[in-house]
């Protein structure tokens, strides 16, 4: 079964070709064209590359075509990029503006495409869908939040992906085994009385979230209703005072429309540091005393710290903290302001095990640390691929 998952940006394709028969998890391709103007011939492009490279010879080979989905009114999970899901995505383009209008585009022209091949859409927002509803609902009157204002949370991949793998490297296997039946049964299926399985998971990248994990299902995110919250973004505000935007129009006398587009281009990263939106820019002008750079950085660290600190009472502690993305990924030096002096609640990192680890799967804590830090390269598309091929075979069934 090979399934193309499809990336798209309003000026970008990127691909990766998975074979996903009987238990193999292949990829087979991976590839991608920037600054893409004419999509179609993008698309054509993408297949003659695959056909290129000899993994297809026709794109009927294809089982589906998957794509990483971000928010939908009143849709969510794994399901078939049909009209009626198409409409919904437009329904709140205004909450993800850079991704869902490039996302319904292309999506169209995949259809037009290749007519025969299912298309698959995996939400961002699936991976809470069985949170509790205190942790999703915002202090709003009734009609607004029947209007769909509560926390819809994002980066659901990713969290998926680190519910599955941490429990794998911790033993539990039960848990890894009910994260890939999460979908399918609705979050239903029992670990049989077992000891639970606590995991925070800290996605920090250009776009950053963190997510509190119980027996393999968020329980809450650091991500609310937009993309825009939680953690200051690579030049996205993150959390603000909802009186904030008001004041600022008439204060600084711009329209909503202009304190959004400076909250979204603006802001985040590059508005605290007023020099970069990328975190490694920004920490090597702190470490030359750069005061904005190092502003940037201590508020980003105080964010994550608050979020971690946040799921670790809402859980009663913690088996493991992941790092992942980006950020937790490759930078030893944000991982370990985090984690720096916590060993009160049994969370102590090894400093040198820290330093040498990059984008590698590896435990960073030391061996009498109460909760293990690791270190977890995320693989969203590859959660894509298992998602639609387990919506594909339910279906068959």
């Amino acid at each position: 079964m090979k399934i193309l998952v499809a990336n798209l940006g309003s000026t970008s394709l990127k691909w990766r070709l998975f074979d996903c028969s009987n238990n193999a998890e292949r990829l087979l391709h991976k590839g991608g064209f920037e600054r893409v103007t004419d999509y179609p011939k993008a698309i054509e492009d993408c297949l003659a590359a695959l056909k290129a490279a000899g993994v297809i010879t026709n794109e009927s080979e294809l089982a589906a075509v998957g794509f990483k989905t971000v928010i939908a009114k009143d849709v969510t999970g794994c399901v078939r990029l049909d009209e009626r899901v198409l409409s919904a995505m437009a329904a709140y383009n205004g909450l993800a503006p850079a991704h869902n209008p490039p996302y319904i585009t292309g999506i169209k022209l995949f259809a037009q495409r290749m007519p025969t091949v299912p298309l698959i859409g995996l939400f961002e927002t699936a991976f809470y869908q069985f949170a509790p509803e205190a942790m999703t609902r915002y202090a709003v009157p009734a009609a607004w939040h029947a209007a769909g204002i509560r926390r819809w949370s994002f980066h659901g991949a990713s969290h998926k992906f680190v519910a599955e793998r941490s429990a794998e490297l911790l033993g539990r296997h039960d848990v890894a085994e009910r994260v890939r039946r999460l979908y399918l049964d609705g979050g239903k299926s029992s670990l049989n009385g077992a000891a639970p399985l606590r995991v925070i998971s800290c996605h920090l990248g250009g776009s950053s979230s963190i997510t509190g994990i119980l027996n393999g299902a968020a329980i809450g995110s650091s991500m609310g209703m937009s993309p825009q919250s939680g953690l200051p973004q690579n030049n996205r505000v993150g959390d603000l005072d909802a009186e904030a935007i008001p004041y600022a129009v008439k204060t600084l006398g711009i329209t909503i429309e202009e304190a959004q587009r400076q909250l979204s281009k603006e802001a985040g990263l590059k508005g605290l540091s007023g020099l970069s939106n990328d975190m490694r820019e920004i920490a090597e002008a702190a470490a030359k005393g750069d005061a904005g750079a190092k502003l940037a950085l201590d508020h980003f660290v105080s964010s994550a710290r608050h979020w971690i600190g946040a799921f670790f009472l809402e859980l009663n502690g913690a088996d493991a903290i992941v790092f992942t993305a980006g950020i937790g990924e490759n930078q030893a030096d944000i991982r370990a302001a985090i984690c720096a002096n916590l060993e009160g609640l049994g969370i102590k990192l090894d400093l040198a095990k820290n330093a040498a680890t990059r984008a590698t799967e590896t435990v960073i804590s030391t061996p009498d640390s109460a909760v293990k830090i690791l270190v977890v390269p995320t693989n969203e598309e590859l959660v894509v691929a298992r998602e639609t091929k387990r919506l594909l075979e339910h279906s068959a069934h």
